[in-house]
């Protein structure tokens, strides 16, 4: 009598789970065909994600060795119903050798195995194939140091996130893939040139990030026109921002710094307070907004600056406030007169250009002379990560003038000195 196979007699979705806890990619989940007829197919049912990292430059064997083997596990992996993610990695110093084979690569991965999330990294540079803009499976598809340029329409219509780094994206490349992706969500890049200007007209596009932080070298403009989006952020090197109707957006993230050329630091702070202001009055009506350390380093720099009002409701501060900066910051508050959150989170730290008093004294008296007017009527709430001495005259100021204040929220690190203070501090809220 044979031996009961108990573990055969699972149902496939218990089986096929079995073999998914198997390292993903492996020729493991292959071999288990061999185990039996129960066994011989249910691998192909299995979903896997692939991860290929080819960046071997110190022999040209060693390369075409890596190439091969790519080739040989695709074989096996051509058989599978369901790869849920293929993500290539390549950097040679001479690319042109292996543009065939990257090209079938990317065939596998668009045309073969409907892969729903695809990355391509050539870092030396790779041209992505005609053949590529016409897919219905791909839902985020991820490239990088590539070049795109289709010659006819764009078909990515399962798109929901797409994003691109360190491309050229000139002669009107995004009109025309956007046109293309009618479904697309997420939208990301990341040391790009080319996007001015950058018209979207997505119905269903909420979000769109602009990072230029690898990169000092950026377009002139960025003239964004997006009237759907919901959630934008910039950050990096950026020379003038210009905002056009951005009327559904709710956030609004911003960490970036101005990149004049111009030698007269008059001149230069004339230009980036007019951008600035054209900038935040763009961007008044949005409910929740986040400041980098870039980007209010900008603000503190140009003197006097006052921000136009605003209606925003949250307001981040990433950047562990000093002595200098109070003067400008609480007058950044007070024209937010609709605040009900504000967040400082010192942990993001990173303005080391920005002085501050060494005498503690000398702090004091600059804050304290400060002539600041006005109260804020709808703040409820204030959390605090990071809190050092030199800022207690801040949070002071603020229990002092929130009348409708229910909580504040500090991070534990504070010492017994500094929470007895704390505690002494007059409030005007209840």
């Amino acid at each position: 009598m044979a031996k009961e196979d108990r573990l055969s007699d699972l149902p496939d979705s218990i089986l096929i789970h079995i073999l998914s806890m198997l390292r993903e990619g492996s020729i493991r989940i292959v071999r288990t065909s061999l185990l039996s007829k129960r066994w011989q197919f249910l691998w192909m049912s299995v979903p896997v994600s692939l991860n290929f990292n080819l960046r071997d430059n110190l022999y040209d064997s060693v390369m075409q060795d890596l190439v091969n083997s790519t080739h040989r596990n695709l074989h096996f992996f051509r058989f599978f119903k369901k790869i849920r993610k293929f993500k290539l990695n390549m950097h040679y110093d001479r690319p042109e050798e292996f543009v065939r084979d990257i090209d079938l690569w990317v065939f596998f991965a668009t045309k073969l195995a409907n892969v729903e999330d695809f990355e391509l990294n050539c870092e030396s540079g790779y041209e992505f194939p005609q053949f590529a803009y016409e897919n219905t499976s791909l839902r985020n598809l991820d490239l990088r140091f590539c070049t795109v340029n289709p010659l006819a329409n764009v078909n990515w219509r399962g798109i929901v996130s797409l994003s691109f780094t360190g491309m050229d994206l000139t002669d009107g490349v995004m009109q025309k893939i956007l046109s293309g992706c009618p479904n697309l969500e997420c939208l990301k890049f990341y040391g790009c040139c080319g996007l001015h200007p950058l018209e979207i007209s997505n119905v269903k596009l909420r979000k769109l990030i602009i990072d230029n932080s690898e990169i000092t070298e950026c377009d002139p403009w960025l003239d964004i026109l997006a009237p759907y989006i919901q959630k934008l952020k910039i950050s990096g090197w950026c020379e003038v921002i210009r905002l056009r109707n951005v009327d559904s957006l709710v956030t609004a993230v911003l960490d970036f710094n101005f990149n004049f050329e111009e030698e007269d630091p008059l001149q230069r702070k004339r230009k980036e307070s007019t951008c600035l202001k054209e900038l935040f009055r763009s961007i008044a009506h949005v409910e929740k907004v986040e400041l980098g350390p870039l980007c209010i380093q900008s603000i503190l720099e140009l003197e006097g600056w006052q921000p136009p009002p605003s209606t925003w409701k949250f307001l981040q501060l990433s950047t562990t406030l000093r002595q200098l900066d109070f003067p400008g910051i609480c007058s950044f508050l007070q024209s937010s007169s609709h605040l009900e959150t504000l967040v400082i989170d010192g942990y993001k730290e990173s303005r080391a250009q920005l002085l501050c008093y060494p005498n503690k004294d000398e702090q004091m008296k600059r804050f304290e002379t400060h002539n600041f007017s006005g109260s804020f009527l709808h703040l409820k709430t204030i959390k605090i990560l990071d809190l050092s001495e030199s800022m207690l005259p801040f949070v002071k100021y603020l229990l002092k003038h929130a009348s409708v204040l229910e909580k504040v929220f500090i991070d534990e690190s504070l010492d017994v000195t500094m929470v007895r203070e704390l505690l002494r501090f007059p409030r005007s809220s209840p």
